[in-house]
């Protein structure tokens, strides 16, 4: 089939994108709080953009479960929830282990001194009270794993589900001093220096599991 002569939407689909982010990214820090109304008039005059791509983003993000709709009722942000918790924490850690499981055969001396300097800001961070600059942190090491398992399928799936998981982490930020994940990340570099696979994985299920135990023990505390 040849190359159609029509100039492809590039335009439309990069203010999708941009709708999509900035909007993804309000939700996240809490600019856009849960249960907040969403109206497209609103949102395009705020974000400069047309209800169009807004109205896509939107879709988008109500996919992701960042937000959800009504018909003839409302479109808002979702609501933190502990369901929410306890239904994706043992998908994204199936997922980030089975990165490892791939990816630690692969690993170079630069991968393994980039998961070590994100582990020391992450340190920094947690001590600070840094939220930004924790999750940050937490997504480089990880990141270095993903992608040295050279497996794109791990990737969409994550990039999917980690918006979710970053929301509820910054949300009960407060409540997550006992984590132990320095020390979690510190185990998985030693194990994946030394070459040891099965270990690297377990270790990294287990840093993902516990940070969902301590986010879903967090909303019962409310009660």
């Amino acid at each position: 089939m040849p190359v159609p002569a029509e100039r492809a939407d590039t335009a439309r689909t990069l203010l999708r994108d941009q709708a999509y982010a900035r909007l993804r990214d309000a939700i996240l820090d809490g600019t856009l709080e849960p249960g907040e109304q969403l109206k497209d008039a609103e949102l395009a005059e705020w974000l400069g953009l047309s209800r169009t791509p807004i109205r896509e983003a939107v879709a988008r993000l109500e996919e992701h479960g960042l937000v959800e709709t009504a018909p003839n009722r409302y479109t808002r942000v979702a609501p933190l929830s502990a369901l929410d918790a306890r239904d994706a924490f043992p998908v994204v850690a199936a997922l980030q282990a089975l990165a490892a499981s791939l990816g630690v055969p692969g690993l170079t001396a630069n991968d393994l001194e980039l998961m070590r300097a994100a582990n020391r800001d992450f340190a920094k961070a947690l001590r600070a009270a840094d939220v930004d600059g924790a999750v940050a942190a937490d997504d480089r090491f990880h990141a270095v794993l993903v992608l040295a398992s050279a497996n794109r399928e791990i990737a969409r799936s994550l990039a999917r589900l980690m918006p979710k998981i970053r929301r509820l982490e910054r949300a009960r930020f407060g409540s997550l001093a006992g984590r132990r994940s320095v020390e979690q990340h510190e185990r998985i570099v030693a194990l994946c220096a030394a070459g040891k696979a099965e270990q690297a994985t377990a270790a990294v299920r287990e840093n993902w599991l516990s940070l969902g135990a301590l986010i879903d023990q967090s909303f019962g505390e409310e009660t």
